[in-house]
């Protein structure tokens, strides 16, 4: 990884800890990596960055290996902007053709990503969207990058709970919280199975269960979500003895009476008060079960544990961290907000304010590329908006059938080449690539690692469309800038090993998104 490379360079010349960074600049003039080391050591040895860069710059420049790796390096308002040599593009060009792109960035840390656990009570909408394609996604690139990772669902079926009360009285007549056109269709399937004589919490548990199983048919079969674990609540309550619990809590002095509630000391945790655990009717509260499944998932040896939730959640974060400082836990503990969506445009959409749109309906209405590759876009933590209009465009537009239609060009181009076996291309004369085109494609694809790497530090999976569309974009670019087919035969051929190289990282990108990869459009 060329940024690696070039950290490794500086700090060879200065050993000490230092918290600088290494990002491609904005300005293309600015050089392919820019550092700001300087400003960080400006304090230490109380000189200008301008001086402190100065003086990297012809260190670095005096290095061998340096000297083979940058074709210039320059000092800029106190910034040092490395610009990389053709010998370095290509050897890290041949890396991409040889399937050498990705080193395994970690040890093989075992990782759980629970994600959408809509409440069983109807069929997921859009909001639900959100977390269902961000979760699959950054599970699939901590598993590119070598982790162990478990996709898990967390099904909220308690029959203690309020929502699947509500739904029972529902089912049974006696409310109508949860009435929706698609629960009175179910309710007229299983008409026939619902006993009158069920409690709330009977009818609600019998009817979560089958729509838990729409919602497992949906995601399985349409979204192309597969889950690893589907963890109830019902029956971890079953299976953890609620009353040991409590004692253990005792014992520790974590616990306490008031108001006829047993409450949880989480503000000695960091927390700006002390919630209830369980209610004055013995029930528990959301944060029991919540504590229950995270001692759960502890005991199952996870180090990494990241939760996903909806914007109504975001009052329940600080409590969940004062709970697993509370169970000890060592790893660590990540929990993402996802905000809401709206939609714009979009027809027979735009005349249903105020019913919740589900996400059946918006993937019959814009397919599932377009799906995931909209609701990727953006970072969790920012409201977004749906354009309804743009995501049934079937253009350049579209920045998806932009990116597809750039694969599928790059499968016709190799189609049609003479040089189809890999191993000719493989031993293609790099350094004939020289056009500007040709050099901005090269830095593009070389930096696909280091998306990796910056996802799998901080989960903004969002970088990873951006990328994709400007690999895209550079593609695009090159063939209306360079001729491939018909240019002189060691030109084409090495021509074609940089459409192949973009391919793959096409590819990688288009897997890790989850969306297809059309070989014809």
């Amino acid at each position: 990884m060329i940024r690696k490379e070039i950290y490794q360079k500086i700090k060879k010349f200065f050993p000490l800890k230092a918290d600088f960074t290494i990002e491609k600049p904005e300005r293309e003039a600015h050089g392919d990596y820019s550092s700001n080391i300087a400003f960080q050591l400006s304090k230490i040895f109380k000189k200008s960055p301008t001086t402190i860069a100065r003086s990297f710059k012809k260190k670095l420049e005096r290095d061998k290996e340096a000297a083979a790796l940058f074709t210039k390096i320059e000092e800029k308002d106190g910034f040092l902007n490395f610009y990389l040599s053709k010998e370095t593009l290509q050897r890290e060009l041949r890396k991409i053709l040889r399937n050498r792109i990705i080193k395994k960035l970690t040890k093989r840390k075992k990782i759980n990503v629970e994600f959408i656990s809509a409440n069983p009570t109807g069929p997921l909408h859009i909001g639900n969207g959100r977390g269902a394609f961000y979760g699959d996604c950054l599970a699939r690139i901590l598993k590119r990058a070598g982790f162990s990772v478990t996709k898990e669902y967390f099904i909220n079926d308690a029959r203690t709970n309020t929502q699947i009360r509500e739904l029972g009285k529902t089912v049974l007549g006696l409310g109508k919280n949860y009435l929706t056109p698609y629960l009175e269709e179910q309710i007229r399937k299983y008409q026939d199975k619902i006993r009158k004589n069920w409690s709330p919490e009977e009818a609600g548990y019998f009817m979560s269960q089958i729509i838990l199983r729409d919602i497992k048919k949906f995601l399985d079969g349409d979204l192309k979500i597969k889950f690893d674990v589907w963890r109830s609540e019902d029956k971890l309550l079953s299976r953890y003895s609620q009353e040991k619990i409590i004692k253990e809590l005792k014992r520790k002095k974590l616990v306490y009476q008031k108001e006829d509630a047993l409450w949880l000391k989480t503000s000695q945790f960091g927390d700006s008060q002390d919630w209830v655990l369980v209610r004055k009717n013995g029930f528990p509260t959301y944060l029991f079960s919540d504590l229950i499944y995270h001692y759960d998932k502890i005991k199952r040896g996870y180090q990494v544990i990241i939760d996903i939730w909806g914007a109504d959640h975001q009052a329940h974060v600080q409590k969940m961290e004062a709970v697993m400082k509370i169970l000890g836990y060592k790893g660590e503990f990540r929990v993402l907000i996802s905000q809401m969506v709206t939609l714009k445009g979009g027809g027979k959409f735009s005349k249903r304010k105020g019913e919740l749109i589900t996400l059946e309906e918006l993937l019959k209405a814009v397919g599932l590329d377009v799906m995931r590759y909209f609701y990727l876009t953006k970072s969790l933590e920012s409201s977004m908006v749906f354009d309804l209009n743009l995501a049934r465009e079937q253009s350049q537009k579209n920045p998806v059938f932009y990116i597809q239609y750039a694969y599928a060009r790059i499968n016709s181009i190799l189609a049609k080449s003479e040089m189809k076996p890999k191993y000719k291309i493989l031993s293609a004369k790099l350094e004939l690539l020289n056009h500007p085109s040709e050099l901005r494609l090269i830095k593009q694809l070389i930096r696909f690692p280091e998306i990796i790497e910056d996802t799998v530090n901080d989960y903004q999976v969002h970088r990873l469309t951006k990328y994709v569309f400007d690999v895209a974009s550079l593609f695009h670019r090159f063939y209306q800038d360079c001729r491939v087919l018909g240019a002189e035969k060691d030109l084409s051929k090495a021509r074609l090993a940089l459409v192949l190289a973009t391919k793959i990282i096409l590819e990688e990108c288009l897997e890790l998104l989850g969306i297809s990869k059309p070989k014809r459009m």
